[in-house]
């Protein structure tokens, strides 16, 4: 099994970016799919949370500017990220709770990039 991420770059602050987090491999099913990030000198924090029915939930500091999204047909979590500051600069890592036959595991993806410029 395996998770994917894609979509951080470069964006000033107010801009906007669209992660995806695509998980691939012998897949049984997937139950929570979250994103992380990790700013440098500093400890990975929860950005947001995704249940398998749709339910979501974000930590404080997202104030509504970032919308979590899955779609379970590909295995797939977004993240759109409107609004953002310098702040949110970080190295943003996906994880989803898989299960491979009878066995369940948490995965994490390689981490995606996000730079915000003031």
């Amino acid at each position: 099994v395996q998770l994917q991420a894609s979509g951080g770059g470069l964006v000033e602050t107010g801009g906007s970016l669209r992660l995806s987090c695509a998980a691939s491999g012998r897949i049984s099913s997937i139950s929570d799919m979250n994103w992380y990030r990790q700013a440098p000198g500093k400890q990975r924090e929860l950005v947001a949370g995704i249940t398998i029915d749709g339910s979501p939930n974000y930590a404080d500091f997202v104030e509504g500017r970032f919308t979590i999204s899955r779609d379970n047909a590909k295995n797939t979590v977004y993240l759109q990220m409107n609004s953002l500051k310098p702040e949110d600069t970080a190295v943003y890592y996906c994880n989803a709770v898989i299960r491979v036959m009878l066995r369940r595991n948490i995965y994490w993806g390689q981490g995606t990039q996000v730079t915000v410029s003031s």
